[in-house]
């Protein structure tokens, strides 16, 4: 009976045993699931956000302008401002706004009309900012966005501007105009820029100051590696187009000079 017992005994010491390692080996596995549903999720939203680039410049390539952004009313529509229309360029709002997913025929879409990131929330309806709000070169005001535009500035006008959108690379000095410092400065000559806010874009005031530099709408943008930075999270992902860039497609499509 002893014999039994201790057999017994030891049997299920072997079972406690197994599921304590098989727990071990559980939870070990808990976090490295999750990096890879991040990444995933950041894998998609660039893809999204490359998807979202080619569309817009060949929207620009075909109708000799960019699209204006969408607002939160206008279901993935470009908006233009009260008399504004392609003639004259006039975005309801050229910094703080979203991507015209429905005017430019990307998909899916949400319900009202919407690019959504890899996050996929309401919140994370791709964010799309265009050079512009009033801003004239070669005496031609909202030149990216009105048709021909760009062909009426010139291509020298357009080389030789001061300034376009502006992405800073550090956010420590991005807080200044023009991020501060040239060494802080990724391009000051961005024609426009494409935004996912990342896996904390419901938290609103909660975000980084980065990250809410990026959404306050003055045409300067901070663009980093993710950093989970008490009072400074970030994890937005941003892409742009240079406006050279722009002007050789267009000089490809027969739209410039």
């Amino acid at each position: 009976m002893d014999r039994q017992r201790r057999q017994k005994a030891f049997t299920l010491l072997e079972v406690m045993l197994v599921m304590l390692i098989l727990t071990i080996l559980a939870s070990s596995l808990i976090v490295p699931l999750s990096s890879q549903l991040a990444m995933r999720r950041q894998e998609e939203t660039r893809r999204i956000l490359d998807d979202a680039r080619e569309a817009l410049l060949g929207f620009a390539a075909t109708h000799g302008r960019l699209p204006c952004p969408a607002t939160a009313s206008s279901r993935g529509e470009e908006s233009f401002a009260t008399g504004g229309d392609s003639r004259n360029g006039n975005c309801a709002a050229f910094h703080d706004g979203f991507l015209p997913a429905a005017t430019i025929g990307l998909s899916p879409l949400d319900p009202e009309g919407f690019a959504r990131d890899g996050w996929g929330t309401p919140a994370n309806r791709v964010r799309y900012a265009v050079f512009g709000a009033g801003r004239s070169i070669g005496g031609v005001a909202n030149p990216l966005t009105r048709a021909n535009g760009m062909q009426q500035a010139t291509l020298a006008a357009l080389g030789d501007a001061p300034g376009y959108l502006v992405i800073c690379g550090a956010g420590e000095a991005s807080n200044a105009a023009d991020c501060g410092q040239a060494a802080n400065r990724l391009t000051r000559r961005a024609a426009f820029v494409l935004l996912s806010l990342g896996a904390n874009a419901s938290q609103g005031a909660a975000m980084g100051s980065d990250e809410r530099r990026n959404l306050d709408g003055d045409g300067t943008f901070v663009s980093h590696e993710p950093t989970a930075a008490a009072g400074n999270e970030y994890d937005d992902i941003l892409t742009w187009v240079p406006v050279t860039v722009l002007a050789g497609r267009l000089l490809a499509a027969g739209r410039l000079p």
